[in-house]
């Protein structure tokens, strides 16, 4: 398959082919679950396959083998399940092509870009809403396009063991939950994304990023393996700290380098915790606080350590115990970790 390009939809055939999307009676984007040659252990877990095969017609009860299909989309105001209005398919063409709403709040999103909007500032004309500076270093298009030119190889200076063997750890704490879908959160111009989708060990792959230029870089990348335009993976911008998806649907969550760069790590995990289902996995990875040489106490260390941080504007560094602390504090349990120097990969999971 030839890799598709930019963009090809006028403005006006947009415009006409949202507003016939507006008026038809859509029925919630669906997904079942997986079946059981993927192994008894997991039988109750879920995969995107109904994402593939929208329908437009009224809203049914449907079942397929004694299963109730349920969401997985949903609205990042009041996570509703997403109505679709497109053709069939989860990968990045027929998304493109696709237009999505809300039912409860009205609210529609679109995909005009090379990604799907839902954040919930998508779609507003004058209202603008900056992260810190951080943050927002990450939208810039300069930054997007080094980042995986140079930028992230030089974490191995920290102790990140290199892009291979992360993944390969990353893959070992999925194995529980091969064959679910999996969001790469945080995803930058999707390096590990990438990685996942091409495993072959996922249903679907979402990678998700608040920048937008970050997933165009992804997008960039993407087209040049055509095997990755026909594959179950696609690109979202979404805010971490308010993800689009339904409670309990998520079975792998993967936040490369990030959890350092987040406005608030705690309403993060705590939005991670509630898309996860039960025995679903959180694996991250992040750069941990060097140790203060400072004869005060622990918590003086710490709150001197927080205080220099809002001072500069820097980024989140923590210790380990801060950060098993931050993911039991948030419902997960099972937490592990590897350390080397300053760079730390952890992995958490839904009870």
């Amino acid at each position: 398959m030839a890799a598709i390009s930019s963009p090809t939809l006028s403005s006006s055939q947009f415009g006409s082919s949202f507003r016939s999307f507006q008026h038809s009676p859509p029925r919630p984007l669906r997904f079942h679950p997986r079946p059981s040659f993927l192994g008894s252990h997991s039988s109750h877990r879920l995969r995107v396959l109904a994402i593939a095969a929208v329908s437009v017609e009224p809203e049914t009860q449907v079942k397929h083998n004694d299963t109730m299909e349920l969401p997985l989309l949903a609205c990042p105001i009041c996570y509703e399940p997403l109505i679709r209005k497109g053709p069939s398919g989860f990968n990045l063409p027929s998304i493109y092509r696709s237009g999505f709403k809300c039912q409860k709040c009205n609210k529609s999103f679109t995909s005009k870009d090379v990604f799907l909007d839902l954040t919930i500032t998508s779609g507003t004309t004058e209202y603008s809403e900056f992260k810190p500076a951080r943050s927002e270093l990450f939208r810039s298009p300069l930054v997007s396009f080094l980042y995986e030119r140079g930028w992230r190889q030089n974490f191995n200076r920290s102790g990140f063991p290199g892009l291979d063997e992360e993944f390969n750890m990353a893959q070992e704490y999925f194995k529980p939950v091969a064959g679910g879908v999996l969001i790469d959160v945080s995803c930058g111009s999707g390096l590990f994304s990438r990685k996942f989708a091409k495993s072959g060990s996922y249903s679907a792959v979402v990678a998700l990023d608040f920048s937008e230029n970050m997933l165009r870089q992804c997008y960039e990348f993407i087209k040049q393996d055509d095997t990755l335009l026909t594959t179950n993976l696609a690109l979202v911008r979404a805010d971490v700290s308010r993800l689009p998806f339904a409670s309990g649907s998520i079975d792998a969550i993967h936040a490369g380098a990030a959890l350092h760069c987040w406005p608030s790590p705690s309403n993060a995990v705590a939005e991670i915790s509630r898309v996860l289902r039960s025995g679903g996995v959180f694996v991250a990875t992040t750069f941990l606080s060097s140790p203060l040489n400072t004869p005060l106490p622990i918590e003086a260390s710490r709150s001197l350590r927080q205080l220099f941080g809002q001072a500069t504007n820097s980024y989140n560094y923590f210790t380990e115990k801060e950060i098993e602390d931050l993911c039991k504090s948030c419902g997960l349990v099972n937490y592990t970790s590897t350390v080397r120097r300053s760079f730390i990969m952890f992995s958490a999971q839904k009870p």
